[in-house]
């Protein structure tokens, strides 16, 4: 409903800004910079709209463009201007502003800013919460409108300590598009929000499957407001990952069951992260700052100053996506630190995974990580250690992967386990540890310590991986085997291993993700890798059909056994903490790795207790050989895993006797 007061485009020209106007020369900025460098800054945290009841002020920072002005509208989509009116400029901070009076709750605008004296497009202010049908105007909105009756009760799930965490990265869309997740908001944030989902065989889809998993924290791909979705034409089957950022601040409108109204999106995040939180789940957001889906969003209102150039003058692409965002401007690092700071605040936001984060500098991740850790200690911050392309930014100052002991509580993917267990990523039919590549035996026990520094680790800088021990905490290292890039472990397990049965590829997966979640980084799973799910051999599916993407919640009822058996590998970690120690002296002190001369067979041992496990001892074998191996074993043991399935309560006892390690499979044994 449009809340305009009567007398609102009288008080429009009004201001109220008296002093304020006092101190500026004009409406019109007639000065100019040598250098972004030289620009004022302004580093309070109010740039774009502030709302009240009885007035909303705007503020956009833009020191080099000669005029700006506000376009306000009755709609998000369509008819003319209700209103325009220039803001005017504060030569000190380099902030236009204008003050509108009365209540403008649910009011559409744009900005536009005349550089070399002409007008730039209409577009929402980069700060903008709020957006229209395809995120072209912004919204003016008062924010306690849009919460849930018990938000503000809102209790974030208890983390004892980030060594418990575990991800799932998941698709709003895919999650549950299909008929077989059995739930009525397919595609949409409050697809998350239902109960009691089932498949076609009465076994849980959905909230449920996932409380019933047993992981910590979900992982959604983007879910700000991006470019590539047509949200006037949804009822045309359409797909993207949302790597093509649009207005970061505000959420993306396919996502809402009405891309019209701007309020309903910012309602149903809310419910669905509050019945995340009731499921004792955490969210994670995924964020994509290195870039945007098109220069327009940044440059139209501020030009050039949130790229990076190179010296002579060309755009700078790391990304390779056209463009590259200049993190370690100052300004710029601003934006990112309140982008982030009020997803936090408004939607309770408990994680950030950075897309290509090597593309932003140290300085910036840091700020970032002390200012959402002065809201919330237990935030967690984690991302892709590389770019895309090389970049003006000088190698030492990236967060790259190898520069991680230099980056304050943030983690990084770890490639190095990633490709030894399952083979490269860009050579699919390459094979790894898990399908008989004895090239990778080191590289595993690499990752099984985490990247951290181990003495019986062989580091070799003349090889690709584990050069060096580049980690100083395991928590800062994130192990995992598949995600939305690339195959998914299925598909990369059956293009590598064409005469693999269906038996040989599921043994080669439960061994991949045991790897992973015996492990002491954190582990992070590919939704659907416990279904076995496929992708039909589509290595980059980002604008891929739902018959590519989707869940087939009928796969659980296929696939029930090895379900089951990650229910149970999720289980045994959850449950013991040797598997997930919390500093590297700790894993020095307490795992041994066993000196074995077959170049297909990691065996560890997790002693005296290791991080206060009960367990006494606990005995683990990895086998990468296709055929099983011997190995004696002396003492008294009780086995928890035998390569086919995971039972907490002990499967069988062993006594000073020679074990069978299945080909492709995992034992693990253990003394109380």
């Amino acid at each position: 409903m449009f809340t305009l007061s009567k007398n609102i485009l009288v008080t429009i020209g009004i201001l109220l800004i008296v002093n304020f106007a006092m101190a500026q020369n004009s409406k019109i900025n007639n000065l100019k910079y040598a250098s972004f460098d030289a620009y004022p800054l302004y580093l309070k945290n109010d740039l774009g709209v502030t709302y009240t009841t009885n007035k909303t002020i705007v503020k956009l920072w833009s020191p080099n463009v000669e005029e700006v002005k506000i376009n306000l509208y009755k709609l998000g989509n369509g008819g003319s201007p209700i209103a325009t009116q220039n803001l005017l400029y504060n030569k000190t901070t380099g902030v236009w502003e204008i003050i509108l009076n009365g209540n403008y709750h649910n009011t559409y605008y744009t900005l536009q800013a005349k550089n070399k004296g002409n007008w730039s497009k209409e577009m929402p202010d980069p700060y903008a919460k709020g957006v229209g049908v395809n995120g072209n105007r912004g919204l003016i909105f008062d924010p306690k409108l849009t919460n849930p009756s018990n938000w503000n009760t809102d209790k974030q799930p208890v983390l004892k300590s980030v060594s418990d965490i575990i991800l799932y990265e998941a698709h709003v869309r895919d999650f549950s598009i299909d008929p077989s997740s059995g739930i009525k908001n397919k595609g949409k944030f409050l697809a998350f929000t239902e109960k009691n989902t089932k498949n076609e065989y009465d076994e849980t889809t959905g909230l449920d499957h996932l409380k019933e998993l047993g992981i910590t924290h979900l992982h959604l791909l983007p879910v700000f407001d991006y470019k590539s979705i047509d949200e006037y034409n949804l009822d045309k089957k359409q797909y993207n990952w949302g790597y093509d950022p649009q207005n970061y601040n505000s959420l993306e409108g396919s996502y809402s069951t009405n891309p019209f109204d701007g309020l309903v999106r910012i309602k149903e995040y809310k419910e669905m992260v509050l019945a995340l939180h009731q499921a004792n789940i955490r969210l994670v957001m995924d964020v994509v700052y290195n870039h945007t889906s098109s220069t327009d969003i940044f440059d139209q209102l501020v030009p050039g100053y949130y790229y990076r150039n190179w010296p002579d003058g060309k755009r700078s692409d790391a990304s390779a996506c056209g463009n590259e965002f200049a993190s370690d401007r100052v300004m710029a690092r601003q934006f990112m630190i309140e982008s982030l700071k009020y997803w936090v605040k408004e939607y309770h936001v408990n994680g950030f995974r950075f897309d290509l984060m090597a593309i932003h500098d140290i300085e910036t991740m840091n700020q970032i990580s002390v200012a959402l850790k002065k809201i919330d200690p237990t935030i967690f911050l984690y991302g892709e250690g590389w770019t895309a392309g090389d970049s003006p930014l000088p190698i030492e100052k990236r967060a790259l992967k190898n520069n991680v002991k230099k980056l304050k509580d943030i983690s990084v993917f770890s490639d190095d386990i990633r490709d030894a267990v399952k083979g490269h990523w860009s050579n699919v039919e390459e094979k790894g540890f898990v399908s008989g590549n004895k090239e990778y035996k080191d590289v595993i026990q690499f990752g099984i310590v985490a990247s951290t520094n181990h003495p019986q680790v062989k580091y070799d800088l003349k090889r690709s991986y584990a050069q060096f021990p580049y980690s100083d905490n395991p928590t800062k290292v994130i192990g995992y085997v598949s995600c939305h890039d690339n195959n998914t472990l299925y598909d990369k397990l059956k293009i590598s291993n064409p005469k693999a049965s269906e038996e040989e590829l599921v043994q080669m997966d439960k061994l991949a993700n045991t790897i992973i979640l015996t492990s002491q980084s954190i582990p992070f799973l590919h939704m659907g890798v416990e279904m076995k799910r496929t992708k039909l051999g589509v290595e980059n599916s980002y604008n891929s059909s739902d018959s590519i993407n989707k869940i087939d919640w009928n796969w659980k009822h296929e696939n029930k056994e090895l379900n089951q058996y990650y229910k149970n590998l999720i289980a045994l970690r959850n449950n013991h903490p040797a598997f997930k120690m919390t500093s590297e002296k700790m894993i020095q002190e307490h795992l041994e790795f066993l000196t074995l001369d077959s170049p297909f067979l990691v065996g560890y041992t997790l002693k005296n207790n290791a991080n206060g496990d009960k367990w006494k001892t606990i005995r683990v074998y990895f086998n990468g050989n296709e055929n099983e191996i011997q190995q004696e074993l002396e003492g008294t043991w009780k086995m928890v895993c035998n390569g086919a399935i995971i039972n907490l309560n002990g499967i069988e006892a062993i006594q000073n006797q020679s074990i069978s390690i299945p080909g492709r499979s995992a034992i693990i044994l253990y003394q109380e």
